[in-house]
This record gives structure tokens, C-alpha cells and sequence, in this order.
């Protein structure tokens, strides 16, 4: 049984609505006021306190659990950052041109890019992913393979030792990789081992690799590295991240790009480096 949270600087109602989203992992709005027969924008205002103390995060409509080092649910990670991750993945296919290959792993803001690269023209899309799969399916200017693997029933990828060998037989122009935690070090991480070996074959096979993520991974923790972010040739993100790592950035050669929700892409650190 779950222990009710404790929490410093709550009051009793917070601290109800905290241990609702510790139990249930997702809660709303309106249900919520109704409960504690309060308004909907006193609601709101715990909600925004609680996210502002990092013990939740706020989606459209309520708040999902805080998630430490556990991975959250497919779909409750769809609607966080959801304005951000669209406009992470404009700037992000619009590094891609027409007429290259390139792969595109498992993740909520890769499947966003390969919704914006739909109208793209002579793309090879090689994917384990089959939320990816059935965005471009019905595009008839690329071609789009899948890898044979393991399906993860939660959230569609594919993996396990088929997918990275399947992966291994190719060389492309580029690769669109996401991740769930970034370190202030550089490192990028994950949760399950089988995703973190794909993606690192992902990332051995391409020759320019474009990291998607938005801030909230600066937020999380997660247990396996897949890489460091001086393999990253681009890093999209919404918001600047720390002077420590945009030093990084800048020390090994990884262009950062802020993507903001007016559709502009600011390349703050610049190196359009391309790997050999």
C-alpha cells in the first residue's frame, strides 16, 4: 500500500491531491474541485504549485505523476511538453532533406518528427517504431522499412537482439533519436536495456545523428546511458539548457537548436558538423 506523500510547504488539500496523483498516476481538473468542492482555478493553482515544486507534472486538463526513475505510461508521456515536442519536431525535420535515408527510433517527440517529415519527397524511413510505420504508411514519395523484433505492447517499439541486427545492416544519412533523461553531464539515458542497445545501434549507423528532447528530460531520471552528447550532431530542444551543458555543446562540436512554439528554429550553438 502506498504511504501517504510528505511533503514540506503543502497544505492539507495539496497534499490530498498529491497522494490522488501518487495512487492513480493521472488526475483531472474537474473531478478534483468536485472532491474538495472548491473551484476549478483553485484546483489549477495547486496544480501549478505543485508542478513549480517539482512534485508533479502538469498536462491539458489536470497533472500526471512526478516520475523519479520509473517510467511513466505511453500515453501520459504523449501530453507532457505536447506544444513543445510539435515545435521540437518542425526544427528537426527540417534539418532532414529530401531525397536521404535515415532511421527514426522509438519515442513520443520522433513520432512527432515523423509526422512533419510526411510531406518530405525520397526519403528511406527505417524505424522500429510502429506508431512511425503507420503515420508515413500511406506516403507514396518514401519508402519506409521496419525492423523485425520484439513488440512492446505499452507503446509500439520494437526491440531486442533481431532489431539491432537488423539495424547493423544499414549506413544512413541521419538518425532521430529521443531519449527519457539527460544528465547536465552530456549523458543521455533510458529505462530499458533492449531500447538503449537499438538506439546505440541507431546512433553507430548513422552519419549524422539529430537528439530530440524536450526540457522536462533535464527533469527525470532513468537508470542506462545510450550515449554521450558529443555523439549528438544536433540537439533540438524547447527551451536554452544550463550554461554548463551549452558549454558542452560548444566544447564537442553539437549544435543546439531551441525550437519556440512561433515555428522558429535558433541555432544558439552552431557547428553543422557532419560525422565521416
Amino acid at each position: 500500500m502506498n504511504s501517504p506523500v510528505k511533503a514540506p510547504n503543502l497544505n492539507p488539500r495539496q497534499k490530498e491531491i498529491l497522494n490522488h496523483v501518487r495512487i492513480r498516476g493521472e488526475v483531472q481538473v474537474d473531478p478534483l474541485a468536485e472532491t474538495f468542492n472548491v473551484t476549478p482555478q483553485t484546483i489549477r493553482r495547486d496544480l501549478n504549485q505543485l508542478r513549480e515544486m517539482g512534485l508533479l507534472h502538469r498536462v491539458h486538463g489536470g497533472a500526471i505523476v512526478h516520475d523519479g526513475v520509473a517510467n511513466l505510461g505511453y500515453e501520459a508521456r504523449r501530453r507532457i511538453a505536447k506544444d513543445e515536442k510539435e515545435a521540437i519536431a518542425h526544427c528537426a525535420a527540417d534539418l532532414i532533406p529530401d531525397d536521404t535515408s535515415l532511421f527514426i527510433n522509438i519515442g513520443t517527440t520522433t513520432e512527432q518528427v515523423a509526422r512533419y517529415l510526411a510531406s518530405h519527397v525520397g526519403l528511406l524511413v527505417i524505424t522500429n517504431n510502429i506508431n512511425v510505420v503507420n503515420t508515413l504508411r500511406e506516403c507514396e514519395a518514401m519508402q519506409v522499412m521496419t525492423a523485425g523484433g520484439i513488440v512492446r505492447r505499452e507503446d509500439g517499439g520494437i526491440v531486442g537482439d533481431a532489431t539491432v541486427d537488423f539495424i547493423a545492416q544499414f549506413k544512413v544519412d541521419f538518425a532521430v533519436v529521443g531519449a527519457s533523461a539527460i544528465e547536465e553531464d552530456g549523458t543521455v539515458l533510458d529505462y530499458d536495456p533492449r531500447e538503449v542497445r537499438v538506439a546505440q545501434a541507431i546512433i553507430a549507423n548513422a552519419r549524422s545523428v539529430i537528439l530530440v528532447a524536450d526540457s522536462t528530460k533535464f527533469e527525470r531520471n532513468a537508470p542506462i546511458r545510450i550515449v554521450d552528447i558529443s555523439k549528438v550532431d544536433y540537439f533540438v530542444t524547447d527551451r536554452m539548457p544550463s550554461p554548463e551543458f551549452t558549454a558542452i555543446c560548444k566544447e564537442q562540436g553539437v549544435t543546439l537548436i531551441i525550437a519556440s512554439g512561433k515555428g522558429e528554429c535558433d541555432a544558439v550553438v552552431d557547428h553543422r558538423k557532419r560525422k565521416g
